[in-house]
């Protein structure tokens, strides 16, 4: 069975106050740009317990102070994106279970939620509960729908994108399954493209297409991975999901964050990240290319807000 596999690279975007830890305390006045970053030999192999003397960080051509800089496996916010659309229906188990087999996989202080989308997207966590790194939760939530109606995938993408903000952790991932291509979105790929690249979400897409599907659109799928630092994947085997999805938890627990202050121009930055280690010889960074430079609401600005919303009561 043959299982195509595109591989890009990936940076994560917080604002935040530069801490020695994965545990970041969040401070609106600070941009922290966090860069999650998977190294590899000349063979492809992951290299793990690299130490912080081992980078180096270029941001438009300067080097960058590192700030921030945790080992493997940190824990991460991330959203499970499933397709429910009619086509779904005889890959609904597979599906499922593959969802489940990434949650299992992954480290256990993740904050994770869940989207499903048809025509609609929506939350499948309740409410009262935004967030959850319990896995019985997590598996109502997966398991709780019912196939039917067209694939709105980029407004899916940007209600994770949005809801995804409001998580801990400044490692954002999105793992998206779906079996077509969008056709009920309200929203534009661009808009989705831009919202995913401005909150720096990581997307790890699977397209499980069928032959003679005239939706499917693998190449929305690749574009998405490529501009957020992602990967996508197109199995031929529908068997191939599960493994996939572990691949994918593995892959992500196998990274390590790098962490600047960024800027506050309201524009895009190129960053290179170098590392050396005379015992593994050449190594191979992946990580995303550029990353955009919010402006930072400052203390003044939210003390003003919180005033208007008080008298407004």
């Amino acid at each position: 069975m043959r299982l195509v596999r595109i591989l890009f690279s990936g940076l994560l975007f917080l604002r935040a106050m530069p801490v020695e830890s994965a545990q970041i305390t969040i401070h609106a006045d600070v941009n922290l740009v966090q860069l999650s970053v998977r190294v590899t030999d000349k063979n492809g192999r992951n290299v793990v317990g690299l130490s912080r003397d081992a980078f180096r960080l270029m941001i438009d051509g300067k080097e960058q102070p590192i700030t921030v800089f945790n080992g493997e496996d940190g824990p991460v916010t991330a959203g499970i994106v499933i397709d429910n659309s009619a086509s779904m229906e005889p890959k609904r188990a597979e599906v499922i279970a593959a969802a489940m087999a990434f949650a299992r996989a992954s480290n256990t202080r993740d904050q994770m939620f869940v989207v499903h989308f048809n025509e609609r997207a929506r939350l499948g966590l309740p409410e009262r509960t935004p967030f959850t790194g319990k896995i019985k939760e997590l598996e109502t939530a997966i398991s709780s729908f019912d196939v039917g109606g067209s694939t709105a995938l980029y407004d899916a993408i940007l209600l994770a994108q949005s809801h995804i903000r409001g998580g801990v952790y400044g490692r954002r991932i999105l793992l998206v399954i779906t079996d077509g291509g969008d056709n009920s979105s309200k929203a534009t790929l661009e808009e989705a493209v831009d919202a995913v690249a401005k909150a720096g979400v990581v997307i790890y897409a699977i397209g499980i297409y069928d032959p003679n599907d005239k939706d499917q659109n693998p190449k929305v799928l690749a574009h998405l991975a490529e501009v957020t630092g992602g990967e996508a994947f197109f199995p031929t085997a529908l068997s191939d999901i599960t493994r996939i999805c572990e691949e994918i938890a593995a892959d992500v627990r196998r990274q390590y964050t790098i962490g600047f202050a960024g800027a506050d121009d309201n524009m895009y930055h190129q960053i290179e990240v170098i590392a050396s280690d005379p015992k593994h010889g050449e190594l191979q960074v992946h990580t995303r290319p550029s990353y955009f430079a919010s402006k930072p609401r400052s203390s003044a600005n939210r003390m003003q807000t919180k005033r208007k919303a008080r008298k407004k009561k």
